[in-house]
């Protein structure tokens, strides 16, 4: 039973400590998101359940669960459990750590899994010094980080190790989390009297990045700065909300007609070459939480449907940018974004790359699409020539320029033209090359 004095002590205790941290799951089951690692029959929920450990590097961006797992570890394992932060941690408390650990297994035969959180702060000389007692098993290493592991972990620590890589947490999941922080009368706000609004619900589910501590301390805030009406019960609206998460609502319903028609604005406003109504919309659509991924798609398909050859550049800027966003992710892909959408809007435009494959496509589809002519089949197997495969072919690098007038389509599509290169931009000089070559066809 607990007596009154440690009632106040877990009392003063609850008041104290973030939400965040007192919802922090305990168990794999209280565990909502990251399905892909320890859902029923993954690897990691066996090791876990099964307190088979090996040592484990924890990917992902904030507040997505790797400090929770690692917490859950530490309930599950019958190892001792030693934690330690990288950016206060230095040679001297891995040593002691060390030191104990051999201790501990020597006396009394029990594993130390030892947790390093921000792994990527430890420089490589910290890193190389945690690295024999990886090897040998003297500790089970767990470590966290937001950063790409392949660059900021050492490759020998990395090697010695099974990386497991968390994602955002999906609307669905941070709604369950609110809900369930709202329900909870002993770790969370349920002793409290809270209706809050949909939209205010979704405002927070949606400006919080995927980031679960982010969501469940505005929404504490907002809880704890509301005061009760006559009935006691704490109104959140979505001004409130919007105060709690400091970002303003923005009227985005990304399955409804507002979502069609912004993507459709920026899309629209590229191919009229505006950087700045560009901006604006990729702006708005970051802010109100769309997947940067789908952005970085349309900016992709929007660089070879609307510029196209007038500036080849133009896809490669494109992908540069979409490989940002799943290398660096939010906030800092949005520079890389930006930089192609300014491209891309200011960039010569023809959509004769549509046009041709469009045209193509026709033609395959609607006509009699004819043989291959011989001097262009396969001829690299035995009897080919006597059935006169590759006979009379001319191989281009055996002439001027590297260009030499020969048939290359069907007989029954000779002499069509399926790219039509505009004036513009690069496709000048296209224009003028293949004005050349059919010159030297006649």
């Amino acid at each position: 039973m607990v007596d009154l004095f440690e009632f106040g002590r877990m009392q003063e205790k609850k008041q104290n400590e973030p939400l965040a941290s007192r919802m922090r799951p305990r168990t794999l089951s209280e565990m909502i998101g990251q399905s892909h690692i320890i859902g029923p029959g993954k690897l990691l929920r066996r090791m876990i359940e099964a307190d088979q450990l090996s040592s484990l590097i924890f990917y992902g961006p904030p507040g997505t669960g790797k400090t929770t797992l690692a917490h859950i570890i530490a309930n599950h394992t019958k190892g001792y459990f030693e934690k330690l932060n990288a950016v206060t941690a230095g040679v001297a408390d891995l040593r002691r750590v060390v030191q104990e650990a051999k201790e501990r297994l020597n006396l009394h035969g029990q594993r130390t899994v030892l947790f390093i959180d921000e792994i990527h702060r430890f420089n490589k000389s910290q890193q190389d010094a945690l690295l024999p007692y990886v090897e040998n098993g003297t500790v089970i290493l767990i470590g966290a980080t937001t950063e790409n592991p392949s660059f900021e972990v050492n490759a020998a620590l990395l090697s010695r190790s099974r990386l497991f890589m968390l994602k955002q947490l999906e609307p669905g999941e941070l709604r369950a989390i609110l809900l369930a922080a709202l329900q909870d009368p002993e770790r969370g706000l349920g002793d409290y009297q809270v209706k809050i609004e949909e939209d205010a619900l979704e405002h927070l589910i949606q400006t919080a990045g995927g980031d679960s501590r982010n969501a469940l301390n505005a929404l504490e805030l907002a809880v704890l700065t509301t005061p009760p009406d006559d009935e006691g019960i704490r109104h959140i609206t979505l001004e409130v909300a919007e105060e709690s998460i400091q970002r303003k609502m923005i009227r985005y319903d990304k399955s409804g007609d507002n979502h069609y028609d912004t993507i459709s604005a920026f899309i629209k406003s590229m191919r009229g070459s505006d950087p700045d109504a560009a901006l604006y919309y990729l702006a708005k659509m970051l802010q109100a939480g769309e997947d940067p991924r789908f952005i970085a798609r349309r900016i992709f398909i929007h660089a070879a449907e609307d510029v196209g050859m007038a500036d080849p550049r133009a896809l490669l800027i494109a992908s540069a940018a979409a490989h940002a966003v799943d290398y660096i992710g939010l906030p800092e892909a949005q520079i890389p974004l930006a930089e192609a959408v300014i491209y891309i809007a200011t960039a010569p435009k023809s959509n004769s790359v549509v046009k041709g494959i469009g045209e193509a496509n026709a033609a395959v589809r609607k006509e009699k699409s004819g043989e291959v002519p011989p001097h262009l089949r396969d001829a690299h197997f035995s009897g080919a020539k006597a059935q006169g495969r590759g006979s009379g072919y001319k191989y281009p690098h055996d002439y001027p320029r590297g260009y030499v007038p020969q048939q290359y389509l069907p007989d029954e599509h000779a002499g069509k033209t399926f790219y039509h290169p505009s004036a513009y931009g690069y496709e000048q000089k296209l224009q003028t090359l293949i004005r050349w070559m059919k010159e030297g066809e006649k």
